[in-house]
């Protein structure tokens, strides 16, 4: 490598050093406004992800939520006052279990309503297929023959 590719790659190393350890800093640097983010992280949605709570998401929008979190905490604001202003921007998506309203009634009964209407499909179609069966009428004959077959299967076994 040349000298300029070695001092490029040194000063793109002291550069992002900086960078990556202040992302590592807050974790540590309070446990208190760490225990209200986990308390708070649970109770949110992650935005992009499927049914993941934004403690469990490592999504980059879910660690830029946690960030913004953090810095509401850090101003003292309530947790209340937090999810109310998520609410006012995300609406009640970002809520993990959301509060039954009118807007949110098909997210608490959909899945049961799924469940009926699944059930009565395969009801129906079951229904429909006993009909379509054709009713097999067997001869003295067959029956005999039956018997004998499921006798010498019992004797055999």
């Amino acid at each position: 490598m040349t000298s300029a590719v070695v001092r490029l790659l040194l000063l793109l190393a002291a550069v992002s050093g900086p960078a990556l350890a202040d992302e590592a800093r807050p974790l540590g640097e309070n446990p208190l406004v760490e225990a209200r983010l986990k308390k708070l992280a649970v109770e949110l949605r992650c935005l992009v992800c499927q049914n993941q709570t934004l403690a469990d998401s490592s999504a980059p929008l879910a660690e830029d939520l946690r960030r913004e979190v953090r810095k509401m905490i850090a101003k003292n604001m309530s947790d209340q006052e937090i999810i109310d202003f998520l609410v006012a921007r995300y609406g009640d998506f970002v809520l993990y279990r959301p509060p039954w309203r009118a807007t949110t009634t098909l997210l608490w009964l959909g899945p049961f309503l799924l469940l009926i209407v699944g059930s009565t499909a395969l009801a129906v179609a079951l229904r429909r297929r006993q009909r379509t069966l054709p009713e097999v009428v067997l001869s003295e004959e067959d029956h005999r023959q039956a018997e004998r077959l499921l006798s010498k299967g019992a004797k055999q076994g």
